[in-house]
C-alpha cells in the first residue's frame, strides 16, 4: 500500500490486484526486471544522450495541457518521462509498468528529487489499466508502446482513461525515411546495439528482443492509422533527429466512449 492513501485512490483505481496477478506471468516484465539495473545507463549510452532531449521535446509539445492536470505515464519504466513532465507543474502523475525492478529504480529517483507527493508508480499492465474511464487529462508514454502485447488494446485503454478533450502523447523510435540514413539506422539497431547491450547488461535475450521490437513496430503513417482506428482524433507526428524518433499526438473527442 502506498504511503499516501489520497494518491492511491485517486480517480478510482479499480481491478488493481487483477493487474498485479496477470502481469507477473508475462515474459516482458521478467525481461525488464533482469536488465533494470543497467537500463538507464544503456539508454543514455546507446542514444548518445539524445533520449533525454527527445523526452524534453516530447513533453514540451503538450506543455500547455499539463499545468494543474492529472497525467498517466504508461509503461513508465524508471520514470524519466514523469520526472521530465513534473517541470510543468501537473497536479499529479501516475506511472504504470509491468516491471517491478524498473519501478523500484523509478521510485528511488522520485524520492531523491523530493517528488513522492507528485508522482506515484504502480505495477500494472498497459493493456488493462487499473483506473476508471475518463480519469486523466493527459496520457503519455515514452519507448514503451512497442512493447505492448496487443497494440490496439493498449491504445484503447489509453483512450478509455483519458478525459474528453484530453491529449495523448507517445514518443517512440521510428525508421528514418531517407534510404542512406535508414540503412545506417538498421545496421546500428541490428548489429551494434545488441552486441553492446549484451556485453553491458549480460542479457542476450533482452538485447536481441529490444532492437527487433523497434524494427517491427508499425511506425510513421502505420502508427497514425492505429491511433485513428482506436478512436483518437487530430492525430499527428513530429519526427525528431532525422526521423530516428517520433512524437505522436492526438486528442479524445467528446463523442468517444
Amino acid at each position: 500500500m502506498p504511503s499516501d492513501p489520497i494518491l492511491f485512490y485517486f480517480c478510482g483505481q479499480n481491478h488493481f490486484m487483477n493487474n498485479k496477478t496477470q502481469h507477473k506471468e508475462g515474459s516482458i516484465g521478467k525481461m525488464f526486471d533482469r536488465i533494470a539495473f543497467r537500463y538507464d545507463f544503456l539508454n543514455h549510452l546507446m542514444s548518445f544522450g539524445i533520449d533525454k532531449l527527445w523526452r524534453r521535446r516530447a513533453v514540451s509539445m503538450i506543455s500547455e495541457k499539463i499545468p494543474g492536470s492529472s497525467l498517466l505515464d504508461v509503461a513508465t519504466g524508471t520514470a524519466d518521462l514523469s520526472i521530465e513532465a513534473i517541470k510543468f507543474n501537473p497536479q499529479i502523475i501516475k506511472g504504470i509498468d509491468v516491471s517491478d525492478n524498473m519501478l523500484d529504480i523509478g521510485r528511488n529517483k522520485i524520492g531523491e528529487r523530493g517528488l513522492n507527493g507528485k508522482i506515484e508508480l504502480i505495477s500494472a499492465m498497459s493493456e488493462n489499466i487499473p483506473f476508471e474511464t475518463n480519469c486523466f487529462d493527459v496520457v503519455m508514454s515514452a519507448f514503451g508502446v512497442r512493447n505492448f502485447n496487443d497494440l490496439d488494446k493498449g491504445l484503447s485503454e489509453m483512450l478509455r482513461v483519458l478525459r474528453d478533450g484530453g491529449a495523448v502523447m507517445i514518443l517512440e523510435f521510428s525508421k528514418p525515411l531517407t534510404p542512406v540514413l535508414g540503412q545506417l539506422y538498421k545496421f546500428y539497431f541490428v548489429k551494434i546495439l545488441p552486441l553492446v547491450g549484451r556485453i553491458i547488461s549480460r542479457d542476450k535475450d533482452a538485447y536481441t528482443y529490444l532492437p527487433a521490437s523497434v524494427m517491427r513496430f508499425p511506425d510513421n503513417k502505420d502508427f497514425l492509422d492505429h491511433m485513428t482506428k482506436t478512436g483518437f482524433k487530430n492525430v499527428s507526428q513530429k519526427r525528431l533527429t532525422f526521423g530516428i524518433a517520433s512524437v505522436y499526438t492526438g486528442i479524445k473527442s467528446a463523442s468517444i466512449i
